[in-house]
């Protein structure tokens, strides 16, 4: 049930001293985590913007329609979510406005390491290019060429950022957030990452806004007798290849030889794709198998819980997601693959982990937005709230503001 890394003090300390230094020392830290962390002797932390048209122009045409087509879909999804002004009269007179405004610069994580995330740079800089933010910046670890990879700078070309750079981990975090020599200050950080960078954004969120502290993949798995065991075993893999802390569970409700052939199923399963060592460290310390004698009893684990993703893979997902209160996103039934809403659905993949889903929503055009008010009061309701106004701020004891009211009272009330 614990799977966050905001309690383990020793990731706490480290990212602690990293933000420090980044904070004190700029690029220098930056460039000397890098080298310690990547092992890679960075040169220029800023990539060339003609390396990222480059990158977009290699493209093999499929995987560039791909991402094209996932690119129309989060545009679609993410300009229907856009917030719209409010207008209220609360007395005649009275009018209260609530704006939405762009957030200035927004910094976008992109993970990389154990693999490469285009999708990743798609969910995190089109819904702020979306959202009218004025300054994209991308950072995503370099690779053995002091770049990030050109899967990495396509996607950043594609979605329309501004800016991207060769840093990864907590010190890019801390780097976005305070600024230095080479990478802008921001106001906002999304993206996920490993628990590091997720502790990092923990670290500097009274500096500057954040997402939510996404960490490593989370799925959770809710099957009856009507889903096929493979089809279960192949969705828990696909989030467990992410990174050997991802945390998954299959919670099954049916006959009792149901579970053993999910357990063999997804031995089977581990056993064959190409990042096995992955995907069995993550089974190993994080995954689970569970049986519940009825749906409620599954549900009620599942809101315990607070996945980051979950499926319901029963008979009937429509009519039994209410039963499902808590997670980062729901996956109603078995083709809506959680692989699905990863790259092409529209639907944004960057979501709270860790419990967090209790309290954090999943990313969307609401995280680039801030919303700034307006108050209009005529002379002649400005006549009608002094007094209570006045009564008001007496019973608190601000006397100038019970005079600032007054002012406004008709003339011979005030004689």
């Amino acid at each position: 049930m614990d799977r966050s890394a905001a309690d383990d003090e020793s990731i706490r300390s480290e990212v602690g001293a990293i933000v420090a230094a980044v904070r004190k020392d700029g690029d220098r830290a930056v460039r000397r985590f890098t080298e310690r962390f990547d092992r890679v002797s960075a040169g220029s932390i800023a990539v060339p913007p003609a390396v990222l048209a480059e990158s977009l122009r290699g493209l093999p045409a499929p995987l560039r329609a791909a991402l094209d087509r996932a690119a129309r879909n989060l545009t679609t999804a993410h300009r229907a979510m856009m917030p719209r002004p409010m207008e209220v009269e609360t007395e005649p007179g009275i009018l209260l406005c609530r704006t939405p405004v762009p957030v200035e610069r927004v910094g976008v994580y992109v993970p990389g390491g154990r693999a490469a995330y285009p999708s990743s740079v798609l969910m995190g800089v089109i819904p702020a290019r979306v959202a009218g933010c004025r300054e994209v910046v991308v950072c995503s670890p370099p690779g053995a060429d002091g770049l990030p990879a050109p899967v990495i700078l396509a996607a950043s070309a594609l979605a329309g950022a501004d800016r991207v750079f060769a840093v990864g981990g907590a010190q890019a975090i801390a780097a976005l957030a305070y600024g230095t020599e080479t990478i802008p200050r921001v106001d906002r950080i999304v993206g996920p990452g490993n628990e590091y960078v997720a502790q990092a954004k923990l670290a500097v969120a009274n500096k500057v806004g954040i997402d939510n502290p996404a960490g490593p993949s989370e799925l959770l798995v809710v099957a009856d007798a009507s889903a096929s065991v493979d089809g279960v075993a192949l969705e828990l893999v696909a989030q467990a290849e992410h990174d050997p802390r991802a945390a998954v569970i299959a919670v099954v409700i049916g006959p009792a030889d149901l579970a053993g052939r999910l357990a063999a199923a997804l031995e089977a399963r581990a056993a064959e794709t190409p990042r096995s060592r992955v995907v069995k460290s993550a089974l190993a310390d994080r995954g689970a198998l569970l049986t519940a004698e009825s749906l409620a009893e599954a549900a009620e684990f599942a809101n315990q819980y607070a996945p980051e993703h979950l499926l319901i893979a029963t008979a009937s997902p429509e009519a039994d997601q209410s039963l499902f209160r808590i997670a980062g996103a729901t996956f109603l039934g078995a083709a809506s693959s959680v692989t699905f809403g990863d790259y092409l659905t529209g639907g944004n993949h960057v979501l709270p982990t860790g419990g967090m889903a209790r309290s954090y929503s999943g990313l969307g055009t609401l995280d680039f937005i801030r919303w700034t008010s307006e108050q209009s009061v005529s002379p002649a309701a400005a006549m009608t709230l002094a007094t209570d106004v006045a009564l008001l701020a007496a019973a608190e004891g601000l006397p100038a503001h019970a005079a600032a009211a007054l002012a406004w009272q008709p003339t011979e009330v005030a004689r």
